[in-house]
C-alpha cells in the first residue's frame, strides 16, 4: 500500500484547509482531498512534483510504501 504523509506535511505548515493549499500549489482540491484522506488511486507526476516543491521535500517523504501484513 502506499500512504500519504501529506495530513502530516500540512499540520507541520500549520494549513488547515485542502483549498488553501490548492491556491499555494495549483493542485486541484479534490485530487488534494483524495490523496489527503487515501482514496486516490492514481497521482500524476505534476501534482507530486508540485507538492515537493511546495513542502521543500523528495518523494520518499511525501509518499511512503507500507508493506501488507502477511497472513499465513
Amino acid at each position: 500500500m502506499i500512504k500519504s504523509n501529506l495530513p502530516m506535511l500540512m499540520a507541520e505548515k500549520k494549513i488547515r484547509s485542502i483549498n488553501k493549499l490548492s491556491k499555494e500549489t495549483g493542485v486541484s482540491a479534490p485530487a488534494l482531498g483524495r490523496l489527503y484522506d487515501g482514496t486516490n488511486i492514481r497521482i500524476d507526476y505534476s501534482t507530486i512534483e508540485a507538492l515537493c516543491d511546495y513542502f521543500g521535500i523528495g518523494i520518499g517523504e511525501l509518499l511512503e510504501f507500507v508493506p501488507p501484513k502477511k497472513e499465513y
